[in-house]
């Protein structure tokens, strides 16, 4: 049986051992899923080990489940303006400026900042998205034509030289009679 809280420090305690107790037991719940669907999926050898391991996770969760029954009997015989947590703290400060104060001026900084480059980048990406995206289709296609240019360019410089040689031939010719 945990004692009575009398101060606002042992109140506190309580309420953080509560957490962590719900932590471990939504922990141990996990795990003891994990274990059944393993169990499921087992071989004969296994399934021993594994049954082994959930009745140990069983008793894990049913202990905890006490604990948090006492804990919370424990919250619940505390003085009422400790156990609802009624205490003036001082406000913090943060310089000149309230905590409030404080929030709302990030707040607009970071609307007045992030904002125009937010939607700067969703500008970009709407653009981005308008344009044409080249598809493996088209990259081959242009690459078919760019050889079809190199070899029409080719087959233009021998006809060139054929036609030269043409001429040549016929000076050859016109020159001998």
């Amino acid at each position: 049986m945990v004692p009575r809280p009398v101060t606002q420090a042992e109140v506190d305690a309580l309420k953080e051992k509560r957490s962590e107790l719900s932590r471990q037991l939504s922990s141990a719940s996990d795990r003891r899923k994990d274990v059944v669907r393993d169990l499921g999926r087992a071989s004969d050898e296994s399934k021993a080990g594994l049954q082994k391991r959930l009745d140990v996770l069983d008793e894990r969760i049913v202990q905890l489940e006490r604990d948090i029954a006492a804990n919370g009997q424990a919250l619940a015989s505390a003085p009422g303006d400790l156990a609802l947590g009624e205490r003036t703290a001082p406000q913090a400060r943060f310089g000149p400026f309230s905590s409030g104060q404080l929030t709302a001026i990030s707040i607009v900084g970071t609307l007045t900042v992030l904002m125009p480059l937010a939607l700067a980048v969703a500008r970009a990406l709407m653009v981005r998205a308008r344009q044409p995206r080249i598809t493996p289709e088209f990259l081959e296609a242009t690459r078919r034509m760019e050889s079809m240019e190199q070899a029409i360019d080719t087959v233009e410089i021998e006809v060139e030289r054929i036609s030269e040689c043409q001429r040549f031939v016929t000076q050859l010719m016109a020159w001998k009679q």
